[in-house]
Order: structure tokens, then C-alpha cells, then sequence
């Protein structure tokens, strides 16, 4: 039988859930929308590559390690003015997606990165070499050969955004760490603490399978 402080509770923990994947589905779906296209910028830019461009790899690469060097807590306070101007608000599910949203596309970027340079670099010199054009070669020979590597990487990245999404608690970004704040920790309910840490891990243990076995189906290694 459930505790009564878990069953008054109820309610709210399933608002507290669906704003967790309401705030990771809108920060992942912006990270990959945008992370994406960085990190193959990131990668075809490099030295040797089909657009090498120093200046354009220098000046992308030492953006997305400023945004990834800042911790999430210090990054979340200091977009508050930004998050202010684009959704009116600061507080809310809404508005730590902004947070969130800033914080994933760099960190996506960089695995997207990593998993193109894990493409064979024969295939790609045999592409350039029938005369393909940095398009074809994109998006016929390096994303589908990469796809398994991006999809192990949409699933960090989702991951990791839960643990963002519950930092995100402290300023009031709703979510299971919202509510583990206000009624785990500030009330001293280990009750609560313990359902909010339970629910969490099943929902990553949920995601990494899932995300594991989508990628080992597209591997084509």
C-alpha cells in the first residue's frame, strides 16, 4: 500500500512526468534539428576534408566549447534574461526548455562530430574521386554510415537532458526535480525523494535500451 503522503501526491507526479518529457521532447528535438548540421560543419571544415575551411572550424569549434565548458546551473541563471525575451517568462516547463535547448546543441554537435569521423575515409576519397559533390557525399555516404553513431548520440543527449531537466527544478522549470525540491527536499519527504530518484532511473534505463536497440538495427558493421 502507498504511503498518503505518496497518494496525495499523485497527481502531481504525473504533471511532474509529462513536464520532464515535455521539456526533454522540445530540447531534444532543437538539438538535433541544429546540433545536427553543426556537427557535420564541424566535421567537413576540418583540415583535409571536402570543404576544409580553417577559419569557419576555428571560429564554430571554440562556440560550442564555450557553451559546453559553462556548467547547466550557472548557464540556466545566466539565460534568464534570454528566456525572458523569447518565451515571456522564466519560469515553467516552457521556459527551462531554452536552457535546456542551448546546452544540448553543442553537446549533440560534438557527437555527431565523433561519430562522422568514425566513417571510413576510403569510402569518402571513392565518392570524391567519381566526382560527388559535397551534398551527395553528406548526405548519401557520411549520414547514412553515421547513422548508428547519431543515434547512440540522441540517446545521450536525451539522457543527459533529464539530468539537465531536474537541475532545472532548483529555479522552478517544473518536472520531477521541481517536484523532489519542493516536497522531497524541503519537506523532508524521503518518500518522495525516493519515488522521484526511482522514476528517473527507469525512464533512463527505458531510453538507453531503447536507444541501443535502434542503433544496433541500422549499424551496418
Amino acid at each position: 500500500m502507498l504511503p498518503d503522503s505518496l497518494v496525495s501526491l499523485l497527481p502531481e507526479l504525473q504533471q511532474a512526468f509529462l513536464e520532464t518529457l515535455y521539456m526533454v521532447g522540445i530540447s531534444l528535438g532543437i538539438a538535433v534539428l541544429f546540433g545536427l548540421p553543426l556537427g557535420i560543419l564541424l566535421y567537413v571544415t576540418d583540415k583535409g576534408l571536402i570543404l576544409e575551411n580553417k577559419v569557419i572550424k576555428s571560429f564554430v569549434g571554440t562556440v560550442v566549447n564555450l557553451v559546453r565548458s559553462i556548467p547547466f546551473i550557472i548557464l540556466l541563471v545566466f539565460l534568464l534574461p534570454f528566456t525572458q525575451i523569447i518565451v515571456g517568462k522564466t519560469i515553467g516547463p516552457t521556459a527551462a526548455s531554452v536552457s535546456l535547448s542551448v546546452a544540448a546543441i553543442p553537446f549533440f554537435a560534438r557527437i555527431v562530430e565523433s561519430s562522422l569521423r568514425e566513417v571510413d575515409k576510403g569510402v569518402v576519397e571513392a565518392a570524391i574521386s567519381t566526382g560527388a559533390s559535397p551534398w551527395l557525399i553528406i548526405k548519401d555516404i557520411l549520414l547514412p554510415e553515421a547513422k548508428a553513431g547519431i543515434i547512440s548520440g540522441v540517446t545521450i543527449t536525451s539522457i543527459s537532458l533529464i539530468g539537465y531537466s531536474a537541475m532545472a527544478g532548483i529555479v522552478g522549470g517544473g518536472g520531477i526535480g521541481d517536484l523532489a525540491i519542493r516536497f522531497g527536499y524541503y519537506r523532508y519527504d524521503n518518500t518522495v525523494m525516493f519515488t522521484t530518484v526511482i522514476i528517473l532511473i527507469l525512464l533512463v534505463q527505458i531510453l538507453q535500451y531503447a536507444g541501443d536497440t535502434l542503433s544496433k538495427r541500422v549499424d551496418k558493421r
